[in-house]
């Protein structure tokens, strides 16, 4: 089974959402036959790196909601985050663009270090409250992973390194109707839109594992009498002669 992830690393349901798919992926008896990839998504492709607003300003500009109603938002979300272990530090967190962030999940998936640094990202902005758009933050975030230093700076230097990836993935997200993020995508064939209960991810994953791994159904060529001749935990039955 293949679980491809759309998420952006400044988004607060996307890092919630993964850690409920962890949550089911864990009580799910097949989860060693489960692959999950990370797909790119800016929720704005336009933002500035980082303008020094808080993100309750920039939360309160973007929707036109006062500051105190936007921290009140941000409240919720972070009481969301707190049921899955998760403690968004709102207060110091830098809004910012996401495009080098994700070249560099690219470049870090083709060393096999995809998970790690997705969830290394989510972490430092969500959590650490760093600017990860920065391209020192973002090259020891990368060596903190074992990636090499001068192979991430060389991609972080070139605007065109992994950029087409990115854009692809976000074009691909388009042409089956992404809105927003996470959104899941099981097997090419079954959708899940948002930060769903565990619940809802354990269900998908166990319905899913059914329709795609069906009980196999025999055709019974026995002759007429022959069940009877079986043994079952209580007796075995001899067939009339």
């Amino acid at each position: 089974m293949k679980i491809e992830v759309w998420s952006d690393f400044v988004c607060p349901f996307c890092y919630i959402g993964k850690r409920r798919l962890e949550e089911a992926l864990a009580q799910f008896p097949n989860r060693d036959q489960v692959e999950v990839e990370f797909k790119s998504f800016e929720l704005d492709p336009n933002a500035q790196l980082y303008s020094g607003k808080s993100i309750h300003e920039a939360l309160a500009s973007k929707y036109n909601v006062s500051v105190e109603e936007a921290k009140q938002m941000n409240g919720s979300v972070g009481q969301q985050a707190e049921t899955v272990g998760l403690h968004f530090n709102f207060e110091d967190m830098k809004p910012t663009n996401t495009f080098d962030a994700h070249r560099l999940a690219k470049y870090a998936e083709t060393v096999g270090k995809e998970k790690e640094i997705t969830e290394k990202l989510l972490h430092s902005y969500f959590v650490e409250s760093k600017l990860i758009s920065d391209q020192e933050t973002l090259t020891e975030i990368a060596v903190s992973l074992g990636l090499d230093r001068n192979e991430v700076v060389q991609v972080l230097e070139d605007k065109t390194k992994f950029s087409n990836d990115v854009r692809i993935d976000e074009a691909f997200a388009q042409q089956i109707g992404v809105r927003g993020v996470p959104f899941f995508v099981i097997n090419q064939k079954y959708s899940i839109s948002g930060a769903q209960p565990t619940s809802t991810f354990l269900g998908a994953l166990q319905q899913v594992w059914k329709e795609e791994n069906p009980a196999p159904k025999l055709q019974d060529l026995s002759g007429d009498g022959a069940v009877d001749a079986a043994c079952t935990d209580d007796s075995c039955a001899i067939p009339e002669k």
